[in-house]
This record gives structure tokens, sequence and C-alpha cells, in this order.
């Protein structure tokens, strides 16, 4: 493993969980009114862990990417405050306020990675 990929492999997987619980969070939000819906979240932490732990006991560099196909083991049905008649467990200001705060993580990501390319850039050029 090179140096770059050892300065990004943490943040391309964090990246790409991070992606993922966005999708789920906009699946439920998009079947906030059907009926018997019920709402899931992605364990980020274990999803995360999982990936870590299978990347310690790969023996070869294309094993990581099995870890990262079962994303549907870190998926979790969320308990709602409040149930609706219909079976519908996605509340939509509960949803949204995830979003924002899952928004937020992912932009923060995105800015780590880039302080992280200017930091090589400028060793690079001898700045």
């Amino acid at each position: 493993m090179n140096f770059i990929d050892k300065a990004f492999s943490v943040h391309e997987k964090a990246l790409g969980l991070r992606n993922q619980r966005l999708e789920v969070l906009s699946r439920n939000i998009a079947n906030a009114d059907t009926p018997n819906f019920k709402a899931r979240d992605l364990d980020f932490k274990q999803m995360f862990k999982d990936t870590q732990d299978s990347a310690l006991n790969a023996t070869h560099s294309r094993h990581i990417e099995a870890a990262e196909a079962s994303a549907d083991k870190g998926l979790k049905y969320r308990i709602p405050f409040n149930a609706a008649m219909d079976g519908n467990t996605v509340e939509l200001p509960v949803e949204q306020a995830k979003f924002g705060q899952y928004a937020a993580d992912y932009q923060a990501t995105l800015s780590i990675l880039e302080n992280r390319i200017s930091g090589i850039r400028k060793a690079l050029r001898g700045d």
C-alpha cells in the first residue's frame, strides 16, 4: 500500500458509507406517505468498524469490496416517536433533521479530504 492509499483510504470508505446513509434517508423521505413503509437508517459506526476489521484481515487488496457489498447488514429499522395509523414509521421532521446532520458530516469528510490533498500537493511542490 503506497502513501497515497494510506492517506485517503479511511476517508474514501467514510465518504462511501456517508453517501449510502444519505440515500437511505432520501428513500425514507420519499416514502413518507407510503402505507406500511418502515423507516430505516444505516448504523454508520458498525458499518465503518466492519469495514476496518475486514481491511485488517484481508489477504488481498480486492477483498475489501466484499465487506462494502453487504450494505443491508448495517441497515436498522427506526423506532418512531409517534406511530402512524397506516403503519408508516417515517416521521418527516426527524428524517429532515437527520438528513441535514448527515449532509453536514458528508461535507466535513469532503473538507478533510480537500485539506489532505492540499497538504500533499504542497509537499510535492516543496512549498
